[in-house]
């Protein structure tokens, strides 16, 4: 089960054995403000989120994503992997047809750089996507 950010935010809070009060004053507004970011009634500025992170010593990205199930990061998972294996599938496909299509003497050169183009791109997306 994801949690919200008002979730988050106040488990963050706990832990630092911080009040409501606490927070806004170290964040310049109010406690009835903290209240209702706590309750997803309403969200911090966009500009107030790092304030937020590193008041509670984590990063953004931990501060706005919330804690997901176990079989959907499994599942995730799978799909991520999925993914990787289809992009080096293009990959290694473009650079088999390039090599066969160049011995026969039936491609192009301008065609041949496209498809080894086609072929890098899938495997850098491989690579990046690779290291989340």
């Amino acid at each position: 089960m994801k949690k919200t950010f008002g979730t988050k935010l106040s488990e963050l809070r706990r832990e630092k054995g911080m009040t409501q009060l606490d927070l806004a004053e170290k964040m310049g507004v109010t406690d009835k403000a903290v209240s209702k970011w706590e309750r997803d009634l309403s969200f911090p500025d966009v500009q107030t989120i790092p304030r937020l992170a590193e008041i509670f010593g984590v990063t953004v990205d931990e501060l706005m994503q919330g804690k997901t199930d176990i079989k959907q990061r499994a599942a995730g998972s799978r799909i991520s992997e999925f993914v990787q294996l289809a992009l080096k599938g293009v990959a290694l496909a473009m650079g088999v047809a390039v090599a066969v299509l160049s011995f026969l003497n039936e491609i192009e050169t301008a065609d041949a750089i496209g498809m080894l183009g086609i072929g890098l791109a899938a495997l850098a997306i491989a690579q990046l996507s690779g290291k989340e």
